[in-house]
């Protein structure tokens, strides 16, 4: 996939990834930072399957769209197999994603989920919202120039 090692990890939650499907906008210039390799995506077929199943259910994609979605992730997201269970929150669903972060050895999580950022970090791993990460990444953009 010719990822930079020192790119950013991020895991994407499926809030996220939703978003950057169907409406676009801040979620979406996340999701082409990953697809243009200037992040590394990290998931696992956990989070894939819950993706394909909220397009599916709630927005009614077509066969052909969901494969298309599937596709897109499989094919630049590091795909990961946590070896860790983590038990942390009452919502599993949350629990896999900071599986995921761990697995990949993320710098990020970037989420909607109100109870993953409260946690803001979990093992040295940043939960931030879309919002706070585009600002973080422009901040360190603008460091970066400045050196």
């Amino acid at each position: 996939m010719g990822k930079s090692s020192d790119a950013l990890r991020v895991v994407i939650d499926t809030n996220v990834l939703v978003s950057a499907i169907v409406y676009g906008g801040i979620p979406k210039q996340i999701l082409s930072l990953v697809l243009d390799e200037n992040l590394v995506g990290a998931t696992t077929r956990v989070l894939m399957a819950e993706l394909i199943d909220v397009l599916s259910k709630k927005f009614h994609f077509s066969p052909q769209k969901l494969a298309d979605a599937e596709s897109l992730i499989q094919d630049s997201f590091l795909i990961l197999q946590p070896e860790r269970t983590i038990s942390l929150l009452d919502d599993d669903d949350d629990n896999r994603v900071l599986e995921a972060a761990v697995a990949g050895a993320c710098d990020y999580i970037v989420t909607g989920d109100k109870d993953l950022l409260r946690l803001k970090e979990y093992k040295g791993i940043a939960i931030v919202t879309a919002a706070e990460f585009l600002a973080l990444l422009d901040a360190l953009q603008n460091r970066l120039l400045s050196e």
